[in-house]
């Protein structure tokens, strides 16, 4: 079975993504890039789809509304990247009220024709990310099934939700083991694969990849465990440590690939990441409650550090 890192916004940038690669990942995408922001010439929004040495096999997701900005994203990706992928699953509600995202599972022939601009402006594959439908009384996977294969995609990756439920509420295995019989291209599963148990039932629904998310965000090496691969335990403090170094080496490429842009200095880089993901290798550990709110107030690498060390 072949294991992927989804994409979630502020948080699978290069650095976490060549951990998750370490971990056992076997394909991994870009955090959610704006269609509009990269049509609009956004700096930011390019520097998501920046990559560095050590990663494997990527895919760039893009989410839009609008087919001319689709297309030019869809241009604009460099050649590094293994597919595109458009996300018609967010359920954010900044993102769907754009159009985009989940807004678009309500809508399979808009799907369908996005997906054939963003067929038209590159030779890269070309894949969907979407879920059940809006809600359970309006399944819509199989029309977008259909989209996507009559827009000539690559592969489908079904969250096996309707938007209704968030990131919430039980999978619906047997809605995806429909889709994967009837589809005519590489289905991935997505949704609460957290353990062994949970990636046996979904590739018992036939499906040929398996997307892990948010399990993955404390334990990076997920991957590696679901394959039965077991790793040398480390602790949360050198895992920590790895990834601030990562971190700090893909700021550095940032600040290389745009010297006109400002990349923030190297304290404030960490910072923000330390208070917005990092922690999470601490959970459940004692004294993680503590920690996390010392990280909190972090400004500095010398203090992240200094509260790392402190915590061995």
């Amino acid at each position: 079975m072949r294991y992927v890192l989804a994409p979630l916004a502020g948080f699978t940038d290069a650095a976490f993504r060549r951990l998750c690669f370490e971990g056992g990942a076997d394909f991994a995408y870009t955090e959610m890039v704006s269609a509009a922001g990269l049509a609009h010439g956004s700096s930011p929004t390019r520097q998501l789809m920046e990559t560095m040495p050590g990663e494997g096999a990527l895919g760039c997701q893009i989410f839009g509304a609008n087919e001319s900005d689709v297309a030019y994203a869809a241009g604009a990706v460099p050649d590094r990247f293994s597919e595109i992928n458009l996300n018609a699953g967010c359920p954010v509600r900044k993102v769907v009220k754009e159009g985009a995202g989940a807004r678009l599972a309500e809508d399979p022939e808009k799907v369908y024709r996005l997906l054939r601009a963003m067929k038209g402006s590159t030779r890269l594959p070309v894949t969907l990310k979407t879920r059940l439908g809006p809600r359970p009384d309006r399944n819509l996977s199989l029309e977008l099934l259909d989209a996507a294969e009559r827009a000539g995609a690559a592969g489908v990756v079904f969250h096996a939700r309707f938007t209704s439920q968030m990131h919430g509420g039980a999978t619906h295995l047997d809605l995806l083991a429909e889709i994967a019989a009837r589809a005519k291209v590489p289905v991935t599963g997505n949704g609460s694969v957290v353990d062994a148990k949970s990636a046996a039932a979904m590739a018992a629904a036939g499906v040929d990849a398996i997307m892990v998310g948010r399990a993955a965000l404390a334990d990076p090496f997920i991957f590696a465990r679901l394959k039965g691969n077991e790793q040398p335990a480390e602790s949360p403090a050198a895992l920590c440590a790895r990834h601030l170094g990562y971190l700090l080496d893909f700021r550095d490429r940032l600040a290389a690939a745009y010297p006109r842009d400002h990349v923030p200095p190297p304290d404030s880089f960490a910072a923000v990441k330390m208070h917005t993901h990092l922690f999470r290798y601490f959970n459940g550990r004692p004294g993680a409650a503590k920690l996390r709110a010392r990280l909190n107030s972090v400004r500095t690498l010398a203090e992240i550090y200094d509260i790392i060390h402190a915590y061995v």
